[in-house]
């Protein structure tokens, strides 16, 4: 019987101050990785969600280098996007902090069919509730 894990990776926290959602990047993206362990039909199904801060992670441009010394998480989620990751960012959280979704990052630049999803909160509801385990960060 065909079994499939669905892991919710969730980023409250901004790209600054915190390794946590580069954590969340890296450990959902190496979550498919683990289905080389898994009995035939059995798979992991990530998905990244940003709330709260954890939306300023996919702006677009970020400049962390320049102001922090740290690498950008805009290129985390571009490889996300690239590995075919669901990604999906609170709507409500972009208007209460007064970014556009054209400010969020793309991964088509490396050649990523999926894209960012912007959904309402319920939407992260939903998918908090069908999933078997949440991992937040």
């Amino acid at each position: 019987m065909a079994r499939k894990l669905k892991q919710l990776y969730l980023v409250q926290r901004p790209p600054i101050k915190s390794e946590n959602p580069k954590l969340a990047y890296t450990h959902a993206m190496a979550s498919q990785t683990a289905e080389i362990y898994l009995e035939d039909g059995e798979e992991v199904i990530p998905t990244l969600a940003m709330v709260g801060d954890g939306v300023y992670n996919v702006v677009n441009n970020q400049q962390l280098m320049k102001h922090y010394g740290l690498n950008s998480n805009e290129n985390h989620v571009q490889m996300a996007l690239l590995i075919d990751l669901k990604v999906l960012v609170c709507k409500e959280d972009l208007e209460a902090r007064g970014i556009s979704a054209d400010r969020l990052a793309d991964g088509s630049a490396l050649g990523a069919d999926m894209t960012i999803e912007v959904v309402p909160f319920s939407e992260i509801q939903k998918e908090m509730e069908a999933t078997d385990q949440i991992l937040c960060f």
